[in-house]
C-alpha cells in the first residue's frame, strides 16, 4: 500500500474506534452501575490528572527544570483563578508575573 493510503486509512479506523468509545458510554450507561466510591475515585483522579499535566507543563522544559520564572507565573494565576478572577485577568497576571522575573534576570 502507498503511504497515502496508509494514512487515510489509519484515520479512518481511529476515527470509527473514537466514534465508538463515545457511543459506548452512552449506550452503556444504563447497564454499568458503578460504586459510590468507584465514581469518587473516578472524579478525584480526573482532577489528580490536570494537576499532574499543569505541573509538568509548568516545570519542565524538555528534560529539563524550566527555571523560577515559568512555575512563579503559574502559581500566581493559579491564586487569582482560585479566588475567581476573571480568565484574562488571570492570564495577563502569570505572563506578567513570569516576564517580570525574567526581566529581573530569574531563569
Amino acid at each position: 500500500m502507498t503511504t497515502p493510503l496508509v494514512l487515510v486509512l489509519a484515520t479512518v479506523v481511529l476515527g470509527a474506534g473514537t466514534y465508538a468509545f463515545r457511543l459506548a458510554g452512552p449506550l452503556l450507561r444504563a447497564r454499568v452501575e458503578l460504586s459510590p466510591r468507584v465514581e469518587r475515585l473516578m472524579a478525584v483522579s480526573a482532577v489528580v490528572l490536570l494537576a499532574a499535566l499543569v505541573a509538568t507543563a509548568a516545570l519542565v522544559e524538555g528534560h529539563e527544570f524550566a527555571g523560577f520564572a515559568r512555575p512563579a507565573g503559574v502559581a500566581v494565576g493559579g491564586v487569582l483563578a482560585w479566588k475567581k478572577a476573571p480568565f484574562v485577568v488571570v492570564v495577563l497576571m502569570a505572563a506578567a508575573t513570569a516576564a517580570g522575573l525574567r526581566l529581573l534576570g530569574v531563569p
